[in-house]
């Protein structure tokens, strides 16, 4: 026997390849959180275009990247790509959770309205409920401030026929708001004006924590303007109103639908709404025949 000193043909494994792990697709879904393996950016997805997708991070700063591989999900290698648009089957809601009708159009204005105190409120109100609000001929209108409700309410001369909804922020027992409602509903308004609250120092607060990736909402001192403390608490721009504008854009793009809000500010706007398109009940035996 020969013995050979180089043990077997150093070549004999030479076509054997390691088997390559196929690398999963991703859809870039708003909120998906993904890092970028190249520059370790780690963000969620608040937007993508064309063929790029912007990624924020927990401090706000924002960047694109354009979509494909190089991206980590859950530790794990993705390619991302544009979420689908075609339709699943299955019944279509409205944010609020409402079924949507396929035919669904705008109804014409009714004379009731609903008021809220601010531009934000409004705007929160018209991204969870706009869709059920033009189905039902409601127009939402903002006060700039619940001082100013008495005035308004006399302009506009509710009645059981012409009801107005209001919605207020901080309505809790010995608060400013509070006297304010409690004065109006005692006033000549009885019958067309229903003022209901909801427990938080502003609207901001009625999206849960979690949307905004915190277990709870920062504490801020009665010396410290609150818009500006969270801000602050959050490590956000806070110079002026147009800072505290883009913060609320900021939390008003982490509102998906009514899952992402607080009950005690679901059920006053339902309750709202049910109010100012309910039929009025007829007064005399007259009206009652119409």
């Amino acid at each position: 026997m020969t013995f050979d000193r180089y043990g077997q043909d150093a070549l004999a494994d030479f076509s054997r390849r390691p088997v390559r792990t196929q690398v999963a697709t991703q859809e870039a879904t708003f909120d998906l959180v993904v890092e970028d393996i190249a520059s370790d950016f780690c963000g969620s997805v608040t937007a993508v275009e064309g063929k790029m997708v912007q990624l924020e991070d927990r401090h706000g700063r924002r960047r694109m990247f354009p979509l494909g591989g190089g991206f980590l999900f859950e530790g794990t290698p993705v390619i991302l790509v544009a979420p689908l648009t075609a339709k699943r089957p299955g019944t279509a809601r409205t944010a609020s959770g409402s079924v949507k009708a396929s035919d669904a159009r705008a109804r014409v204005a009714r004379a009731s309205r609903i008021f809220v105190e601010g531009r934000h409120d409004a705007e929160l109100v018209e991204k969870v409920w706009g869709d059920d609000l033009r189905a039902e001929g409601v127009v939402v209108e903002y006060l700039e401030g619940v001082d100013h409700l008495d005035a308004v309410l006399t302009e506009f001369a509710p009645t059981p026929r012409r009801r107005v909804g209001v919605l207020v922020d901080h309505l809790v027992a010995g608060s400013k708001e509070s006297r304010i409602a409690e004065q109006v509903m005692r006033g000549r308004f009885e019958g067309g004006v229903l003022i209901v609250g909801h427990p938080y120092i502003d609207v901001w607060q009625s999206v849960k924590p979690g949307r905004l990736s915190i277990e709870k909402w920062p504490v801020v001192p009665r010396s410290i303007e609150w818009k500006h403390g969270i801000c602050e608490a959050f490590g956000w721009p806070h110079e002026d109103q147009a800072d505290i504008a883009a913060a609320w854009q900021r939390i008003l793009g982490r509102v998906r639908s009514y899952t992402d809000l607080e009950p005690e500010l679901l059920g006053r706007v339902e309750q709202l709404i049910d109010f100012v398109t309910a039929e009025p009940l007829p007064t005399s035996g007259a009206a009652a025949g119409r």
